[in-house]
């Protein structure tokens, strides 16, 4: 590893996923799909057409994203891409529908218009410029060595339960890696932990599978062992030399105030819940449910929403951002005698599905960032790489995640205990069926891949935390059942040496994901 002067460095890192929420009807849409086409249309096209525009002024951005295999596998799937765009449709109908309504409101068809304008352009540049494949261009910016792309888990399944299950990590690991090399034509350097779940029974399993780095949350290297004397500001490296970045939470905190200003969009107030059936029933088509039409007109304060106001603080919060990043840069480089870092990793769905504002923000803070000379952006393998490994401590990170109270609580309380009692005994029988049936092939291979499928499903940390927080809980304890149903058919069908082939076939085209899946990733090691 090179040397770099002691400029402070700040890193931001997306994370970037959805459930499973594929509904295998041709016609209706279900709520987890739209979901997914609000995902694409307001978070995933807009961070792209940001880095667009970057790119083209020259703009020497840096950002790093973990896209899971779940949300990839959605990102390529033809039945929900053509969904997508019968939705994009109706969204583009609608919108001229709303233009004749306000006709006489001329400020609020501005707003319409502009709408309008924007679910128009963002069509045309999936379609025509991202040639309907978003990963390609994903892609292609990681090839240009401006972005980072981080490996991610099979299903986001909360790893440190599974530390006595070393099959179930190394399955979790193995597909993610598989999907990873798949998409992208390398091996990842860094490794995103689900939830930033991370316990020290981790860490030699990670390391096994030579990733260069992985980021845990701040308060496992403060309470580490013995705690980190860098703090989170410094990489540390963990017994078995597997390099950990701790994220900034108070840079996370700080977003999360910024989103709340009274000039940004109301993104819980939308027309599809205000106007009359009559008027949203185009746009809804067969869907027997309301959901959002993202034409919004309100601004957190309850006024009607000023785009260029809103831009305008866009801007200027992202300056404050930066601000509150060097000050705390340079008060901890007053101690340290490397660079200091500020790692921000966010959930990607704040910046445009929660946050209209958010990839404004982002763009003002990279086009701000390069006429700056106080600070650096990098993305956290090149950071990496520029260090002197030698002056990294060798500490013990503490137990630690994103989730209510920074431990485990989310995924683990009344509320969704009783999953893990069916999910491990589910697992157990993967195990064995992984044993007892090593080189099988035809249909009874077709069997053990899909009941493969099924566990890793079943494993989600989404169904949890959805239960935990009440929302869309209905759905999650659904997909629990349905995944441990279909895998328990599998068992038994196994165990009687017959299993309804039309039945296989069904499950294999409503579960779909990971098609190239081998079983025998659940298999012991010797």
């Amino acid at each position: 590893m090179g040397n770099m002067p002691k400029q402070p460095v700040i890193s931001v890192v997306l994370e970037a996923h959805l459930p499973f929420i594929r509904h295998s009807d041709p016609i209706t849409a279900s709520a987890g799909e739209i979901w997914f086409f609000q995902a694409l249309s307001e978070t995933y096209i807009p961070l792209l057409q940001v880095m667009d525009r970057l790119d083209g002024d020259h703009i020497p951005f840096r950002l790093g994203i973990s896209l899971s295999p779940i949300l990839c596998h959605l990102l390529e799937d033809e039945l929900l891409l053509q969904k997508y765009l019968e939705y994009t449709d109706k969204l583009i109908e609608f919108g001229k529908n709303e233009l004749e309504r306000t006709a006489g409101d001329g400020e609020l068809q501005k707003l319409v218009r502009l709408y309008y304008d924007r679910a128009v352009e963002r069509q045309i540049t999936f379609t025509e410029r991202y040639g309907g494949n978003i990963l390609k261009i994903f892609d292609h910016y990681q090839r240009k060595g401006k972005l980072e792309i981080l490996a991610a888990t099979a299903t986001h399944a909360f790893l440190p339960f599974y530390t006595s299950f070393p099959e179930a990590i190394q399955a979790q690991v193995e597909v993610g890696i598989s999907c990873y090399r798949n998409h992208f034509g390398k091996y990842p350097q860094g490794f995103a932990l689900p939830e930033l779940g991370w316990t020290a029974e981790l860490d030699n399993i990670l390391r096994s599978y030579n990733f260069g780095y992985t980021i845990a949350e701040t308060h496992s290297l403060v309470f580490g062992n013995p705690p980190a004397a860098k703090g989170s500001f410094y990489p540390v490296k963990t017994p078995s030399a597997f390099f950990v970045m701790a994220r900034d939470h108070y840079a996370e905190g700080d977003i999360s105030a910024l989103m709340q200003a009274s000039v940004y969009r109301d993104n819980h107030e939308d027309v599809g819940y205000e106007l009359s059936a009559e008027l949203v029933s185009p746009f809804l088509g067969l869907n027997a449910f309301r959901h959002p039409t993202g034409y919004k007109y309100r601004c957190i304060e309850k006024q009607l929403y000023d785009p260029q106001k809103a831009a305008e603080a866009a801007a200027e919060d992202a300056h404050r951002f930066l601000d509150q990043r060097i000050n705390r840069l340079v008060s901890a480089s007053q101690y340290m005698e490397e660079p200091p870092l500020c790692l921000c990793a966010l959930d990607a769905d704040m910046l445009g599905r929660y946050w209209y504002e958010g990839h404004q923000f982002l763009e003002a803070l990279f086009r701000e960032g390069s006429l700056r000379n106080e600070f650096r952006f990098m993305n956290p393998a090149e950071y990496l790489y520029k260090q002197d490994s030698a002056t990294f401590e060798t500490v013990i990170p503490e137990y630690s995640s994103c989730g209510v109270n920074g431990y485990a609580e989310m995924w683990l309380d009344a509320s969704n205990d009783w999953i893990y009692r069916h999910g491990i005994r589910a697992l157990d029988r993967m195990i064995e069926l992984a044993e007892r049936f090593p080189d099988d092939t035809g249909l009874k291979e077709r069997s053990l891949n899909q009941a493969a499928r099924e566990i890793l499903l079943l494993q989600s940390s989404d169904w949890p935390r959805m239960l935990y927080k009440q929302e869309y809980a209905d759905f999650a304890r659904a997909q629990i059942e349905d995944a441990l149903r279909n895998f328990t058919t599998i068992y038994e069908a196994l165990g009687s040496n017959y299993i309804s082939t039309e039945w296989l076939t069904n499950l294999e085209r409503r579960h779909n994901i990971f098609p190239n899946i081998n079983y025998r990733v659940f298999r012991r090691k010797k």
